[in-house]
């Protein structure tokens, strides 16, 4: 549930962020998150259920394979735009996400190089979320030097996952992907994921990037609420 803070906050910044969009070009903004991958088969309980008897209601049929509470697992940071995509980076378990990691080994050793070999001498824009590394105000000034173009807190809304095509889209897909099945190691888990990145292509970005105009329609149609019911 949003608050109603929240719904105005989505509302006022899904406006702002229409306008530029029309103004500008969809193809000049790198979409970024991050998603943690286990080695376990991802649940699905639409495709899990079981079909028994009445009779068999109480049966030991009825347990479902147990999962680990712990399983192996790594988080993967992206970026993407309709155009390209960036390299994938692991981030292990035992490595904490704190402002000094994610300025370091995500935007300066990653994101920057690439975004300089992909945009040339274009401009564009970074857009990413606001976790307390992202936010933070070192982060932030490390940005405002190293990304001109990024879209600060006055302009992308908090818990809006709903509007980043690598949340609405890319890591659905990739989970899909790798996922059907148990991995044995995180080698194998992140060979996979490797994988089914490098076949990600512009037939797949530019209409999941495309939608995020629709969708930013769609919230302001909803006020700042939730807004699937108006995309179908």
């Amino acid at each position: 549930m949003l608050s109603e803070a929240a719904k105005k906050n989505r509302l006022e910044k899904c406006q702002k962020l229409l306008a530029a969009v029309r103004a500008g070009c969809l193809s000049d903004i790198v979409w970024t998150d991050e998603k943690i991958f286990t080695v376990e088969v991802a649940h699905n309980s639409q495709n899990q259920r079981q079909l028994l008897p009445r009779a068999e209601k109480n049966s030991r049929k009825r347990r479902v394979k147990t999962r680990s509470p712990f399983p192996k697992s790594v988080m993967v940071w992206a970026g993407i735009t309709s155009e390209g995509k960036t390299p994938l980076v692991f981030v292990d378990k035992n490595i904490k996400i704190n402002s000094e990691t994610y300025q370091n080994v995500i935007l300066r050793d990653t994101l920057l190089p690439w975004a300089r070999n992909h945009f040339g001498e274009r401009n564009f824009v970074l857009q990413q979320d606001w976790a307390p590394a992202h936010g933070s105000k070192s982060t932030i000034s490390f940005c405002r030097h190293h990304f001109p173009g990024l879209w600060d807190k006055d302009m992308w809304p908090s818990n809006s996952p709903d509007l980043n095509p690598m949340d609405y889209s890319v890591w659905s897909y990739l989970q899909q992907k790798v996922s059907s099945s148990p991995h044995r190691s995180l080698d194998s888990l992140k060979a996979a994921l490797q994988m089914e990145w490098q076949n990600i292509d512009v037939d797949y970005l530019r209409p999941t990037v495309e939608a995020f105009t629709k969708r930013l329609e769609a919230c302001i149609l909803a006020r700042g609420d939730h807004f699937e019911q108006y995309l179908e």
